[in-house]
């Protein structure tokens, strides 16, 4: 079976960010056996970091089967980065444009030609106050049931130490050294799934069972038991606005119920000298 080869620019990103680092860092690495030797296969990566992406390259890079993601195509223009992301044979996604079936159509074509197709199925930084994994969008599964190529669940912990996601300052905290740790687990059983149509059903339940057992390699690399149910960022933040509109609609009210108590308890203003005998000179003008 085929597999693609180590080329000038994965090797020339190797030679930059290897070395600091395999001296900033120190690495727990498990599960590279569960890396296909040959033949196009998939990678589920969670993403906890913006430091992530690269743990997990030099973990793949490591075992010989360097992976090709999919990445925002805003980043293929930004300088010496975009120049690597395309050197290296990343994938571009344009997100909500006629163009974003390219990427589909990409990843396809790299799997059948043997290679590996990283993908960060929730799609961004994961907003799990915990940081477990969020609910997955359903590129991944839409692939793997049109390859059906393998699918291998990459769990991924550390990196989040070293640079937190959406920390007010995006700078790295390296001391006390931090330890990046990544573990991939066995392939995804989805022979249950084949030749079903690809329905918005189906692929739910596929992306389902895909972040389960992510999930399931980042329990055993924290050591704790994961949640039952996947953080479902859209429901939270239509949980939150909900909350919003009905706390302020409840101030409102109390502020609306308020005022006439606060009017009825006023006192009457005082009447100056000056006032008074205004007022009592028109009650003599009218009796007249």
């Amino acid at each position: 079976m085929s597999r693609r080869r180590i080329g000038f620019w994965y090797r020339l990103a190797a030679v930059i960010c290897k070395p600091p680092l395999l001296v900033l860092f120190r690495r727990d690495w498990q599960g590279m056996e569960h890396i296909p030797a040959d033949g196009g296969f998939i990678t589920a990566v969670n993403h906890n970091s913006y430091l992530d992406p690269l743990s997990y390259a030099h973990y793949q890079y490591n075992t010989g089967r360097v992976p090709r993601f999919l990445a925002k195509a805003g980043l293929f223009k930004s300088g010496f980065v975009g120049l690597m992301m395309r050197g290296t044979g990343q994938i571009p996604v344009y997100r909500e444009t006629t163009d974003a079936a390219n990427a589909f159509r990409a990843a396809v074509s790299a799997i059948d030609k043997g290679e590996c197709v990283a993908f960060y199925p929730e799609g961004t930084l994961t907003r799990d106050p915990e940081l477990w994994p969020m609910q997955g969008k359903t590129g991944a599964a839409r692939v793997a049931l049109l390859t059906k190529a393998p699918v291998i669940p990459v769990a991924q912990w550390g990196a989040n130490d070293a640079m937190p996601p959406y920390a007010t300052e995006k700078k790295l905290r390296l001391f006390p050294r931090k330890t990046l740790r990544v573990k991939a687990g066995p392939p995804v059983d989805l022979s249950a799934y084949y030749g079903q149509e690809p329905t918005a059903e189906v692929l739910r339940v596929v992306t389902d069972v895909i972040m389960a057992a992510v999930t399931e390699q980042l329990a055993g690399l924290r050591g704790e038991p994961a949640p039952a149910e996947p953080y479902d960022w859209r429901k939270a933040v239509a949980r939150e606005r909900r909350a919003a509109r009905e706390a302020a609609k409840a101030a409102q009210g109390a502020a609306a119920a308020k005022a006439p108590a606060e009017r009825a308890a006023a006192p009457e203003p005082a009447v100056g000298p000056q006032q008074a005998r205004s007022t009592q000179q028109a009650q003599e003008d009218e009796s007249k």
